[in-house]
């Protein structure tokens, strides 16, 4: 934690005096401790954590490289007092994460000019899409555990379960293995209701020939993993096994093609390009991949659109897919740490279509 706080003092030198993060997940980024409130005061010779009475006593066991306050009733008068003491005159706020209402009660601190810009939160950001090899331990874990439970599943799917069962299942099976919670709620459809990419299960039931795609992940230490696998009950049809070829095709291309110095928009377009070419360009309508890490959603980002450029480091999926309406639905997920001459498969199960 003391590295990641001097390199965002290195990042805000010349910029701001200080920072206030009051962001879940920033918060927890810089301290190494979990709370649903709090401040983090970050100055060139202190860092300050500020935190109710709910989690004082943890934090003083946890966070040893910042000095712990207790929040006070008036905590803008508190945090008025600490900013005086240190000498700010500007203060870096999260422009990405916090509400404009929020904003506005910081300001009201006199003798400090709050900095609305994306000075702190682009300094963040920065930093977080960086994994340590310790975070990327973190989020292996996490895939093992989202892989086990679907070994678990894949013992017992077959027809005549729900939608809600085969989630259920997984998301149990996750727990159980030991996950502190879910990536996110957990999709699983079957039949035409794959054709949904983000779609909500229900009591629609498994029927012999359908696809069931499951898309989920577990978090462990505040890591998330993320993979989709498209499995098919009993025996698929000849354009069920053309399209789900297609699909794995443009992920394997993606993944040979993701290193540093690529642009998000290139990657996108490897795994893209291939689905176009088979007359599958409009049945693909979402980016190739996002950044993962203490958030199921960080940057960077793999779409048409991101011409940000991967480095050593960041973890993003790759998960094209093909959606016909009314038919079937295919995504593939994996995910991968981006390195100099190629990338780390997190993803520790083959991609090869899956007949039960």
């Amino acid at each position: 934690m003391t590295q990641r706080i001097e390199r965002l003092r290195k990042l805000l030198a010349g910029k701001a005096d200080c920072a206030l993060i009051t962001d879940d997940i920033n918060r927890r980024y810089l301290t190494g401790m979990k709370s649903s409130a709090g401040y983090v005061l970050v100055f060139p010779e202190e860092t300050v954590l500020v935190i109710d009475s709910r989690y004082i006593e943890r934090a003083r066991e946890v966070v040893k490289h910042a000095t712990v306050i207790l929040q006070e009733p008036a905590v803008l008068r508190q945090l008025a007092a600490i900013l005086k003491y240190h000498g700010a005159k500007t203060c870096a706020l999260e422009s990405m994460t916090l509400t404009l209402s929020r904003a506005e009660s910081f300001q009201k601190i006199e003798g400090v000019a709050f900095l609305t810009d994306n000075t702190l939160s682009q300094a963040l950001y920065d930093l977080r899409t960086v994994k340590t090899p310790d975070e990327i331990e973190k989020i292996i874990a996490a895939q093992r555990i989202a892989e086990q439970a679907l070994a678990q599943l894949l013992e017992k799917l077959s027809a005549g379960m729900t939608e809600r069962d085969v989630a259920i299942e997984l998301d149990f099976g996750m727990r159980k293995l030991g996950a502190e919670d879910l990536s996110f709620e957990t999709i699983a459809l079957t039949g035409a209701h794959t054709s949904m990419p983000h779609g909500v299960p229900d009591e629609r039931r498994i029927q012999k020939g359908d696809f069931v795609l499951m898309d989920f992940g577990a978090v462990v230490d505040g890591y998330h993993s993320d993979m989709t696998r498209t499995v098919c009950i009993g025996e698929p049809t000849g354009e069920m096994r053309e399209v789900y070829e297609i699909v794995r095709k443009a992920q394997e291309a993606a993944r040979s093609a993701a290193k540093s110095g690529i642009t998000g928009k290139e990657l996108d377009g490897v795994a893209r390009k291939i689905i176009a070419d088979a007359g599958y360009g409009e049945a693909f309508g979402h980016s190739l991949g996002h950044g993962v890490g203490l958030e199921i959603h960080e940057f960077p980002i793999a779409s048409p659109s991101r011409e940000q450029v991967l480095e050593p480091g960041n973890v993003v999926t790759i998960e094209p897919g093909i959606y016909l309406p009314g038919k079937f639905g295919v995504r593939i997920e994996d995910f991968v740490c981006i390195g100099e001459d190629g990338c780390q498969t997190l993803t520790g199960i083959p991609n090869e279509l899956i007949c039960l």
